[in-house]
This record gives structure tokens, sequence and C-alpha cells, in this order.
């Protein structure tokens, strides 16, 4: 990995973009908002830049990478889309689905982003600086979020330079992200299957396609095993403190996630409070999940206990992030 570097800020505008596509082209590393969390770009075919994309995160090299792209056109120039996959691109496209599908015969994303697979997972962003930087740079762009592996993902340029200050090149600040889960990721496959939820429900992509999706396989339950999409490996998405799920009480020294009315037998023993939804949305506690869990983890409690979330809608990715991050590790 390279180390000690200069990590520069820069404010979003026309001169971050042109400066984050300059950065790109030279195999550089350019931290940038997407509307689901920030992102670590690298140019998708250098794959000297790929490999110090996952030295810089710590990420296994056999998770695979998300392929950024600003147009379906572009898309179709990596991946080969069917019917469906049409489908779903033109209904959703730009937002926060990427779909996994095979690859063209020349696709000029490079193996170690997709991991020896056949398969290649896109995504078109709908935010306004991911877009400039796409269209400024030309190519395609890997960006996993910007976070050292498995920690929790950023959703303001203060959380990237956090985790990668020295670590990285260049992070655009955009401010706040607006959906504040990673993308939903769907497989193209014979059936579309549901391999990621995100911030694009399940509701919505069944009412499109007109048909329940597919059975997720199982997560990947160890380091050794191969995902087949980003965001499976069982502990994901973790801060440094215990986290307990659908808690009815508080523990002393804990400090409690809430959503909705707070009202818990021994919440005045809590280490702080945050509530991810005062009023139960689920749009707003996806969007305000990473940025209170760091809050929360930056106070050093004895554990973390969050109160019970609906699985509908937002819920089952906003679960699914949970569920992750409370995995022994």
């Amino acid at each position: 990995m390279k180390t000690g570097l200069t990590t520069e800020i820069l404010p979003a505008g026309p001169a971050a973009n042109d400066a984050a596509a300059r950065a790109l082209a030279a195999g550089l590393l350019v931290a940038f908002p997407t509307e689901t969390v920030y992102g670590l770009g690298a140019d998708a075919g250098n794959a000297t830049a790929i490999a110090h994309l996952y030295a810089a995160k710590g990420r296994p090299a056999f998770n695979p990478l998300i392929a950024h792209v600003a147009d379906l056109s572009a898309a179709r120039r990596i991946g080969r889309f069917d019917s469906q996959a049409i489908r779903l691109a033109q209904a959703f496209w730009p937002g926060p689905l990427t779909l996994v599908v095979p690859k063209t015969d020349n696709c000029p994303v490079a193996e170690l982003a997709t991991a020896g697979l056949d398969t290649v997972a896109i995504r078109i962003p709908a935010h306004p600086v991911a877009q400039a930087i796409l269209r400024a740079f030309g190519g395609a762009v890997v960006a996993p979020s910007a976070n050292i592996s498995g920690h929790v993902s950023p959703t303001l340029a203060a959380h990237v330079d956090s985790d990668l200050a020295g670590r990285i090149d260049l992070i655009v600040d955009g401010g706040p992200v607006e959906v504040g889960v990673e993308s939903t990721i769907l497989g193209c496959f014979e059936a579309p299957m549901l391999l990621r939820p995100g911030g694009l429900s399940r509701e919505k992509i069944e009412a499109v396609l007109g048909a329940p999706l597919a059975r997720p396989p199982q997560d990947v339950e160890s380091d050794d095993s191969q995902p087949l999409a980003p965001g499976m490996l069982a502990s994901h998405y973790a801060p440094r403190a215990a986290v307990r799920l659908n808690v009815r009480d508080v523990t002393p020294g804990e400090a409690l996630l809430a959503f909705g009315p707070a009202v818990l037998p021994g919440i005045e023993q809590a280490a702080s409070v945050m509530n991810l939804s005062a009023s139960g949305d689920l749009d707003e506690a996806a969007a305000n999940l990473f940025g209170h869990l760091r809050a929360l983890d930056a106070k050093s409690p004895r554990g973390i206990a969050v109160m019970p979330i609906p699985e509908d809608g937002l819920g089952e990715a906003i679960n699914d992030r949970l569920r992750r991050a409370a995995v022994a590790r």
C-alpha cells in the first residue's frame, strides 16, 4: 500500500471534477460522493490502481467491485444486458441500483476488479458530482465505499478523511449524501436475484418486473470464500463497539440507536442516544444510519443497542447492514 500520501480535499465544483478526472487517469485514488455513500474511485481498467485501492481499504481481493459509468451506452460496453436487465436499467438508472450481468467479450474492466468472475457489477449513480467526474474521466470507475474495509460506510467527506487520510490522493467534498445506504444489487441471472438489499426497495423492483425476486444465496461466512457481489461478507459495516439488535431495554454504559419514540427501560443509563428517525420514517433512518453509528462509536460505549426497525421498504436494507454490523468478529 502507498503510505504517507498527502490527501487533498477539494470542495465539489468544476475544478474538483477536473482534478478528480486527471487523478483517476494517472492511476490515483479519488473519493467522491454518490447518492448512496461516498465511493473510493480508481480507473476500472487499471489493475495497478485497483491493487492500490484494495490495499488502501484493507479489502479482500476476492471481493468484487462495482464499475460506475455515466450512461447506459457506457454500461453496455462492459456488460451484456438481456431484456430484463434493460428494463431495470431504464426504470432505475441513474440511481441506487447495481446490476450484475455477464461481461462483454472485450470487457475493459480489469480482472482484479471482477475477482475472476465471468460477471461484472455495474451502476450509473445519480449524484451530480459523481456524474460530472465520470463524464470528465470518460471511462468506468470502480468505487467501493470510501472507508477501511468492514468499517461503517461514509456519508460525509469527514468520514472518508477519518478512515483514509494518508492512504488516498484526493477527496471531493460534496456534502452529506442523500440515500445513506449502499446500492441494491441484483444478479441478472435466469431469474433476477436480490444479492444485497440497499437504497432501492424490493417492492419497487418487483413492481417493474411483475414477479418476486429470487432468493439470494447464503451470505459468505468466512474471509476465505468468494462472494457473488460486494457487501455479502457476513461481518461488514461494523463499528468498534459490539452491536446488540432489537433491544427492549438499555444496559448501563451502552449507547442507544433509537427508531421512533425512544421509551425504553434503562434509557437514562445510556452513554449516548441518537435517533435514526423520531417520526419512524425509514428514508430518514437510512440517510442517518452510518453517520449515527459512527457518532455513537466515537464515544467508546460498552456497546451499541439498536431498537427494532421494520423490515418493509428501506427497512430491509437497514436491517441487513445492522445484522452484519452485529456479527461477532
